[in-house]
C-alpha cells in the first residue's frame, strides 16, 4: 500500500549525492526562516493535537510547541546548516606494495526511517540531520502529533521547491498502524531504522522489524551521591536533572545516596517540594524525610519505583550501604543512557567512570546535558544506547558509513 511513498524516497536519494555542502547549509538556513515566519499556522496545527490530549499525559509537554520552542528549533537547523558536511571525508588512506591508493570515505546511509510518538520537533531535527549528511528520510509520527508534523513537512517541501530539489527526500506516512509495519518491512528501500518514544514504541520495532535498527533507548537515570559527595552541588545538580524538563529521557528518574549521607538528604531534595515533585522512598531514605518533606509528596517506594522511566515529576530514592552497592544497583536499574555521580574522591569517580556501563556518564553535573545540540552536533537525531555503528547522541557524522574508493593502473590480481 505505501510502496509509491518508499520508491520515490529510494529513488530521490539517489540525487542527494549531487548536492553541495553550500546547498544543502543554503537549504537549512531557508528552512530556519521560514519556520519562524510560519510560527502562527504551527501552533495552530499543534493546538489541534494539543486538544485531543489530556494535560496530565506525559507525552503532553513533548507535544506542545511555544513561540520560543519554534524558534529554538530554528536556530538548532541553522546551527547544523553551519556544521562540516561530513560526507566525502577521508577516514584512512595508504598506498599498498602493489601501487593500489586505498581510500575509506564518509558516504551516507542513505534513506533513514524515523518512527516517533508525540515529538513534533523530531520532524525537523531528522531532516536537518539527514539532509546535512545527505539522507533521504521517511518520517513515522504518531497520531497525538498528526497535525503538527503535517505542517511541518509541508514547509519543508515548500523550502525544497524553493531551491529545486525533489520534495521526495521527505516522506511523512500516514498515521494508521499499517503504515508503521510496512515501513519495519521496507527492506530494499529504507536503509536503516530509528525508533525514537516509549520503551513500549522500541522493543515493538527492535523485535518486529526486519531492516537494521538503531535503539535509542528509553532514559533510565540515576545520580548517584557519593559519600564524598558536595552538597552545595549535589543540591543544585539533582534539582536540575529532575525538574528542568521532566519529559525528556535525559531527565533524573532515580537518586542513589550513601547512607553516611542521608543527613544530608532533606537538604538536597528540598526545594523539589516547589515544584510538588513526589519521592518514591525506600525506608531508610522515607524515615530521613518523614516530618521534613510534605507528606502529600512522601511515599514508601515498591520495587517497581527502580527501574522506570518516570517522565513526570516524580523520582525514586535508593539509600545503599556502600559505593560496590550503588554500582550494583544501576547495573540493575540502567537503561543504558545517561549516569552520573557527585563525588570529590578521586579514586571513586575513575571506578564509575570505568565501571558504569552507559552511552554517557556524568561527574558532578547535570545529565540535562545528553542532548545533540548540547554536545555540539547541532542536533540530535536520537540517543543511542547501544554500542554497535553509534552510541549516544547521533548528530551529522552517526548518520553515515563510509566505502573503500581503490584507485589503480591496470594492476590485476595473480592467480
Amino acid at each position: 500500500m505505501y510502496k509509491d511513498y518508499f520508491e520515490k524516497v529510494k529513488q530521490a536519494a539517489r540525487l542527494m549525492t549531487r548536492l553541495t555542502s553550500n546547498q544543502t547549509a543554503d537549504i537549512l538556513k531557508d528552512l530556519s526562516a521560514e519556520l519562524k515566519a510560519s510560527i502562527k499556522e504551527i501552533l495552530q496545527a499543534n493546538q489541534q493535537d494539543l486538544d485531543r490530549m489530556e494535560e496530565s499525559n506525559p507525552k503532553y509537554d513533548r507535544l506542545k510547541l511555544t513561540s520560543e520552542r519554534i524558534n529554538a528549533i530554528a536556530d538548532d537547523v541553522v546551527n547544523v546548516s553551519e556544521l562540516p558536511c561530513p560526507i566525502g571525508e577521508v577516514l584512512e588512506s595508504r598506498n599498498l606494495e602493489n601501487g593500489l591508493q586505498l581510500k575509506k570515505k564518509r558516504v551516507a546511509l542513505g534513506v533513514v526511517g524515523v518512527i516517533y510518538e508525540a515529538r513534533p520537533n523530531v520532524t525537523i531535527d531528522v531532516f536537518a540531520l539527514c539532509l546535512r549528511s545527505g539522507n533521504a528520510c521517511v518520517l513515522k509520527g504518531g497520531s497525538d502529533a498528526e497535525f503538527s508534523n503535517r505542517i511541518l513537512v509541508s514547509i519543508i517541501q515548500t523550502v525544497l521547491e524553493k531551491n529545486q530539489v525533489s520534495q521526495d527526500i521527505v516522506q511523512l506516512l500516514p498515521v494508521d498502524r499499517q503504515a508503521t509495519e510496512e515501513l519495519m518491512n521496507a527492506v530494499g528501500f529504507v536503509d536503516v531504522l530509528i525508533p525514537r518514544g516509549s520503551q513500549g514504541l522500541i522493543n515493538a520495532v527492535r523485535d518486529n522489524a526486519k531492516l537494521p535498527v538503531i535503539e535509542t533507548g528509553a532514559g533510565i537515570v540515576h545520580t548517584y551521591f557519593d559519600e564524598s559527595g558536595d552538597l552545595d552541588m549535589g543540591k543544585q545538580i539533582i534539582f536540575n536533572a529532575k525538574t528542568r524538563r521532566v519529559s525528556v529521557c535525559n531527565a533524573l528518574d532515580c537518586l542513589v545516596i550513601h547512607q553516611n549521607r542521608l543527613n544530608d538528604l532533606p537538604v538536597l531534595v528540598h526545594d523539589m517540594a516547589k515544584q510538588k515533585v513526589e519521592l518514591f522512598a525506600d525506608e531508610l531514605s522515607h524515615n530521613k524525610l518523614e516530618g521534613l518533606y510534605p507528606a502529600e509528596l512522601l511515599h514508601q517506594a515498591t520495587d517497581e519505583d527502580f527501574g522506570t522511566e518516570f517522565l513526570a515529576l516524580k523520582m525514586s530514592i535508593k539509600t545503599v550501604a556502600s559505593f560496590d552497592e550503588a554500582l550494583d544497583h544501576i547495573y540493575r536499574f540502567s537503561s543504558k543512557h545517561s549516569e552520573a555521580i557527585i563525588a570529590e574522591e578521586a579514586n571513586t569517580i575513575d571506578r564509575y567512570l570505568n565501571e558504569v556501563d552507559a552511552a554517557a556518564v556524568y561527574v558532578n553535573t547535570s545529565t540535562a546535558f545528553t542532548d545533540g545540540a548540547q554536545f555540539g552536533l547541532g542536533a540530535e537525531i536520537g540517543i543511542s544506547t547501544q554500542k554497535l555503528h553509534a552510541r549516544g547522541p547521533m548528530g551529522l557524522r552517526e548518520l553515515t558509513s563510509y566505502k573503500w574508493v581503490v584507485k589503480g593502473q591496470g594492476q590485476v590480481r595473480p592467480a
